[in-house]
């Protein structure tokens, strides 16, 4: 589920034009406000309470709004997450098993949903515009609600573009997502987030997913 929350949250993208001393919160309401759909590469670390890199993951992210993403992890453990409007898949390649959820309010909190979904992010979250630091203009957000994965996001922009997503979770780890190769509101059909279990994938969770190909 910490992938989920990534998010996701998420996650994120490219803005419409900002003006230069714009800050982080005007940034995000821009994003929020005027990108309908993205596609960017993503490089995924997470650091410990040390700030010491335990894991590196890379791959793909897609997101049409509202209520649709899909972050597809490359390496090193293919993952996919997909979210189709109304359910969220979690596909574990080697594990050959997938986990389904409803999309509903106990994901409002989450960095994919925030991206992908509405404007009003202050309904479930505490913002907080933090300046700039180091050639990033950046924005923290904490949760309302208390049984979210993270603690704590924080959305750090470039220009027009979010180029990082950092996320705290209660145990002091950090995952921190960089993003390349942004395209703001290109072309996606519904169906890109469409999702069948594989054929011979152990399915857990939400009765109304569709069956295992096959």
């Amino acid at each position: 589920m910490r992938r989920i929350a990534l998010f996701l949250y998420l996650i994120s993208l490219a803005l419409p034009l900002v003006a230069a001393d714009s800050g982080g919160v005007a940034r995000m309401h821009a994003f929020l406000e005027d990108v309908h759909s993205l596609r960017a590469d993503f490089t995924q670390v997470v650091l410990d309470s040390n700030l010491r890199q335990v894991k590196q993951s890379n791959g793909t992210l897609i997101i049409k709004r509202p209520g649709r993403f899909r972050w597809d992890y490359a390496k090193p453990n293919p993952q996919v997450i997909v979210a189709d409007g109304k359910r969220l898949w979690l596909y574990d390649v080697d594990l050959q098993q997938v986990t389904v959820k409803p999309l509903n309010d106990t994901l409002a909190a989450s960095p994919a949903v925030l991206l992908s979904g509405s404007n009003d992010v202050e309904k479930s979250f505490s913002v907080e515009d933090l300046g700039k630091k180091d050639g990033l203009q950046w924005v923290n957000l904490v949760p309302k609600v208390k049984d979210t994965d993270f603690t704590q996001v924080q959305l750090g922009f470039k220009g027009d573009d979010v180029a990082v997503m950092e996320l705290k979770d209660s145990l002091g780890n950090l995952t921190r997502i960089s993003f390349s190769k942004l395209q703001r509101n290109v072309a996606l059909k519904d169906d890109a987030f469409d999702f069948t279990p594989p054929k011979g994938t152990d399915v857990i969770g939400d009765t109304g997913a569709a069956p295992p190909k096959g």
